[in-house]
């Protein structure tokens, strides 16, 4: 059955354009009930968790999220704003039958949509979204109050997530005598990271901690890092650190502002693994991860496997390897040893962990690899392109040949937005920039 709704990271779409509605996530709450129950085993009456982000359509969503699931006689627990690898942590830890977040992650405060994890901390099964969406359109029956769900606030959810994410920092080690500049992208982490790295004994300075509700994201957080890198410099710290909007990606930047992306915070916390002596196979990394990241790994004669782009896939193929380190460009870093999703938070703390008992800065941990210049292009468009026809792959061997076939190319979809991604990246920049204007051109001549 071809998925209608679900997409590669949950539903996602604008708030009051359809299915983003109130009335469709009481439907899609009530059919993820009715599917909770028949997989419940525990004889009693199934639970799920409930977060959010700070985003202003929370608010409705979840409300109508929590009269769907109760309609179907589940209890709901509601966190209210909290990052969206702590739903993961808590439904694992809490024994729930299921974990919703209400998010869009790194995307305006007008989008909006949700997130589902399993009893394990995993996003749910191809099988499991099927079944939920065979339900979504089916008549709601009236049910006995005695069959309904009960709903009530998770007061101490916040803390127990905090008290996770320290308990991965080693209680030999310190922070203290760093300054670090945290930003909080106006998101779910506003309240929550600021508390750990200071309890860690950081000094820091903090920026877009303030969100009221249309302001997530906005020039803030890992996808808009200029407001982190200047005040960097400004306050003279020893490094910066950026969350998005819901907390599962991080991106740094070192101590005169330059940006550390997700592969280079990767490759700090492999060589973190291989100092320490732990066992962590090898590593995932997607079409989109660096080719210098990928020919390190050889020369260190560590196993690399690329993923499609998105978390889920990094998951599932470190899962299928039964490996535990993985993760994106884009600061989607797997430390599954720890935490079964992607956590922001978690990661950092994981390069924290190296930097500190290496006595090393950001730019000395780096000095062992130079990424490839890479030039991503995004191209808007309404209507779906054909990314494997005959036009796209004769541009393809076009840009090879721009880039001397040293470079590598990638041409994809976005999975949460309206956008053809195009991607090229090698060793000479001018090559690579004038690849991807060719690319571009190609497409846009498509569109």
């Amino acid at each position: 059955m071809k998925k209608k709704y679900f997409g590669t990271d949950g539903i996602r779409g604008k708030v009051g354009n359809f299915p983003i509605t109130a009335e469709f996530f009481v439907r899609l709450g009530h059919a993820a009930g009715v599917v909770l129950s028949r997989i419940n085993k525990r004889g009693q009456k199934p639970s799920v968790v409930i977060g959010k982000d700070t985003r202003i359509s929370g608010y409705m969503l979840e409300s109508a999220l929590e009269a769907g699931f109760s309609s179907a006689g589940v209890n709901v627990l509601l966190t209210g704003p909290i990052p969206t690898p702590a739903i993961a942590y808590l439904t694992r830890s809490g024994k729930a039958d299921f974990g919703v977040v209400i998010s869009a992650s790194h995307n305006p405060y007008d989008d909006n949509g949700v997130k589902f994890f399993s009893s394990k901390g995993l996003k749910l099964s191809d099988e499991i979204e099927c079944e939920i969406e065979s339900l979504i359109d089916q008549k709601i029956e009236q049910v006995l109050p005695s069959k309904l769900g009960k709903a009530q606030r998770a007061e101490n959810y916040v803390k127990q997530y905090i008290e996770f994410c320290e308990n991965t920092f080693s209680k030999k080690l310190s922070l203290k005598g760093l300054t670090i500049v945290l930003d909080c992208a106006n998101g779910a982490t506003y309240h929550i990271a600021p508390v750990i790295f200071s309890n860690l004994g950081a000094n820091i300075i903090i920026v877009n901690d303030k969100p009221d509700g249309l302001n997530i994201n906005k020039k803030a957080g890992s996808v808009s890092p200029k407001n982190l890198q200047d005040a960097v410099t400004l306050h003279n710290a020893d490094m910066g650190i950026a969350f998005d909007g819901d907390g599962d990606r991080v991106i740094m930047v070192d101590e005169d502002g330059t940006l550390v992306d997700g592969d280079q915070l990767l490759f700090i916390i492999m060589q973190f693994y291989i100092k320490e002596g732990y066992e962590f196979g090898g590593i995932v990394g997607t079409h989109m991860t660096n080719l210098a990241f990928e020919e390190k790994c050889k020369m260190q004669s560590i196993p690399f496997a690329r993923a499609n782009v998105g978390d889920r896939y990094v998951s599932e193929e470190l899962d299928r390897r039964k490996w535990i380190l993985g993760g994106e460009n884009s600061g989607h870093i797997l430390v599954k040893n720890l935490h079964s999703t992607g956590d922001g938070i978690i990661s950092a703390l994981q390069v924290l962990s190296y930097l500190v008992k290496n006595k090393k800065n950001l730019k000395d941990a780096l000095i062992e690899i130079k990424l490839y210049p890479q030039i991503l292009i995004n191209i808007p468009t309404e209507n779906k392109v054909n990314l494997k026809s005959n036009v796209v792959k004769n541009a393809i061997k076009e840009s090879e040949i721009i880039m001397r076939g040293k470079g590598r190319t990638l041409i994809r979809a976005s999975g949460t937005q309206p956008l053809v991604r195009v991607m090229t990246e090698g060793p000479v920049r001018a090559e690579v920039l004038k690849a991807a204007k060719f690319l571009t051109k190609k497409i846009e001549e498509i569109i």
